[in-house]
């Protein structure tokens, strides 16, 4: 695409992608709303579940998933194989530096309420591999890169979080949602990525790869927008009663979320600039070293200590701080990509979504 075409494409943004941010704070309100309202209605989505995972949020999750991975290249899995320092990073900070992390700020905040520093211990023990792609798209990420670093975690997430979880919770066993796990692999990276590379391989064959990025991907683009608002709308609904009813109670389980997001992002964005990375590659490392898988953490602490314990309370703040926070680390990052090289290509392909 030249870029007199990428111009007139941004001119002519639609008013969900122009003023996304708005609509991801309406969509966020409504939420708290309906669940504060309308109690109801996020008791019965969240009632919808196939093995701990929400059938609601998991179909919403694929439309998003979906528009983000079409794009995706082969051989730009394969480039972004060849370089496992960013991977290697990734690791250190999801398993290494975040756990203790977590640990010592939920201790020192939450001193007292052992079940609330369960939880938070468990939040932090789980990185995302689903939502987190989205974020990579929207801060215009090295996609290849980003699915490479979701779809390693997985696997270490089986290996590592019992042990871990034990560990720093100083209890015997931990029961691992195996089951979970595997099932959000599939559907959040197995199904998107192998529907995306089918449907591509397709299309560029019948209609052409102009066609297939100026046409197609715009198309998925929105579609991808609209199951994001979405899923806002219902996330948010589970707990707005809670939420809204005692904001203090809430404020006091994300304090120590909020210090251990501000201490990942200090390091991890900034080791990308001194190590010489391309933008794309960095606000990955940011993005996945600072995000959580918050339905596992929800199973584990809901299995250990009862759905209606201190530790199940404190995981379910996870997703009301997940989009805030990654909204606002992909805003960061969009305002200060010119500080870091760039990949001049991933800025002229693909659907533009304004998000300043």
């Amino acid at each position: 695409m030249t870029d007199a075409k990428a111009a007139i494409k941004d001119e002519s943004l639609g008013i969900f992608e122009k003023y996304l941010t708005a609509w991801i704070a309406l969509c966020i309100a409504a939420g708290l709303l309906v669940g504060r309202f309308l109690p109801q209605f996020g008791q019965f989505m969240d009632s919808l579940k196939f093995k701990s995972l929400s059938i609601p949020i998991g179909i919403l999750l694929f439309f998003m998933m979906y528009p983000t991975v079409v794009g995706i290249r082969f051989s730009d899995i394969k480039k972004a194989a060849k370089r496992p320092k960013p991977l290697l990073v990734t690791i250190i900070a999801n398993w290494i530096i975040a756990p203790p992390l977590m640990t010592l700020y939920a201790n020192m905040i939450l001193a007292g309420n052992p079940q609330y520093i369960a939880g938070v211990i468990l939040l932090g023990l789980s990185p995302c591999t689903a939502m987190v792609v989205w974020w990579m798209f929207l801060a215009k990420g090295d996609m290849a890169q980003g699915l490479i670093n979701a779809a390693i975690n997985a696997p270490l997430m089986l290996a590592l979080y019992a042990p871990l979880a034990a560990l720093y919770l100083g209890v015997s066993s931990i029961p691992v949602p195996w089951d979970l796990i595997a099932l959000s692999v599939l559907v959040f990276i197995a199904l998107p990525v192998t529907s995306g590379a089918i449907s591509r391989r397709l299309l560029i064959e019948r209609k052409g790869e102009e066609w297939f990025n100026d046409v197609y991907r715009s198309a998925v683009g929105k579609i991808s927008i609209i199951a994001l608002l979405t899923t806002l709308v219902v996330l948010f609904s589970f707990k707005g009663e809670m939420t809204l009813n005692d904001p203090l109670l809430v404020a006091y389980l994300a304090a120590p979320n909020l210090l251990h997001y501000a201490t990942m992002i200090a390091w991890t964005y900034p080791l990308g600039y001194f190590a010489g990375w391309k933008y794309e590659t960095a606000i990955d490392t940011t993005l996945i070293g600072s995000s959580s898988h918050f339905e596992v953490a929800i199973a584990v602490a809901t299995t250990l200590y009862g759905i209606g314990s201190g530790a199940a309370l404190a995981t379910v703040i996870g997703p009301l701080m997940e989009v805030p926070l990654m909204l606002s680390l992909v805003k960061l990052g969009l305002h200060t990509r010119h500080l870091l090289p760039r990949d001049k290509a991933k800025d002229r392909v693909g659907t533009h979504v304004d998000v300043g």
